[in-house]
């Protein structure tokens, strides 16, 4: 992202109820595809600056990922939705990787054939991760240090799936499919975590912006979705919000699509 800090919040905020919160998703929607920069975004990010409205990242990476993120964009004065919802990132946040302990012991109570047909990041390694992602060696470290989730690959068949899945089921896991990889977790999606959050506000309306399937259910749970222009990804079905005009679509990708969805909804908010 550079050394511009595109500054958004100076100090920690006491959690009263703002007049909007946001959830956002990063690669894609608040990030450039290409440059990782939300630089186009930044007109928006200084008006809810301005606003005092909270900024809360919601995005399939970790804690350590997104607490960089977090602090270049400038909103670590607020919680973030870590690993699509397995949990939270605090504003003031403790390392704990009891989920993920409990999820890796868990996994290997599955039958030994089922198993080894699913390598998680831990199998992997950094140097797997590394090549299976593409992201070079220190990123790939960053994103193998789980706290409530495993993302992994499967090389079985769809009935050895089926099965994989009904045991692990049976050992309270589930399981999200998202692009190449499957992600095992202990449950929580975007949109439980925005419900939570948003409560700590005293649910303020919420505006939700997407690009991804793991998206959906954060957009559709929201006051007001956008689901922005991602020519380079999925794009998501049309959503039942979009005919009663509470979810709308950007024309412009990324972070240029990011702006002008969240000063058109402040300016129709008189916020």
């Amino acid at each position: 992202m550079g050394s511009q800090r595109w500054k958004y919040g100076d100090t920690v905020r006491p959690m009263t109820r703002p007049p909007l919160i946001v959830f956002s998703d990063l690669d894609g929607t608040l990030l450039d595809h290409a440059t990782y920069s939300p630089a186009p975004a930044r007109a928006a990010l200084d008006r809810l600056r301005a606003a005092a409205i909270p900024l809360v990242l919601a995005s399939s990476k970790t804690a350590v990922e997104i607490d960089v993120l977090r602090r270049e964009i400038g909103c670590e004065a607020y919680p973030a939705i870590v690993e699509n919802g397995a949990g939270l990132l605090e504003a003031d946040p403790t390392e704990s990787d009891t989920d993920y302990t409990r999820l890796r012991a868990a996994l290997d109570q599955v039958t030994p054939d089922l198993r080894a047909h699913f390598a998680g990041f831990a199998d992997l390694g950094v140097d797997g991760v590394a090549l299976a992602t593409g992201l070079a060696p220190e990123d790939a470290a960053n994103a193998s240090r789980r706290q409530f989730s495993e993302p992994g690959l499967w090389n079985g068949s769809n009935a050895e799936l089926d099965s994989f899945l009904q045991e692990l089921e049976a050992l309270g896991v589930s399981a999200r499919h998202g692009g190449r990889f499957l992600t095992l977790s202990f449950g929580g999606t975007k949109a439980d975590r925005m419900a939570e959050v948003a409560s700590r506000y005293d649910n303020p309306p919420k505006l939700a912006l997407g690009d991804a399937p793991n998206d959906r259910e954060m957009i559709e749970a929201a006051d007001y979705g956008v689901i922005v222009a991602n020519p380079h990804g999925t794009p998501l079905p049309p959503l039942p919000g979009e005919a009663a005009g509470r979810i709308h679509r950007t024309s412009a990708p990324g972070p240029e699509g990011w702006n002008s969805a969240v000063l058109d909804l402040l300016d129709s908010l008189n916020i």
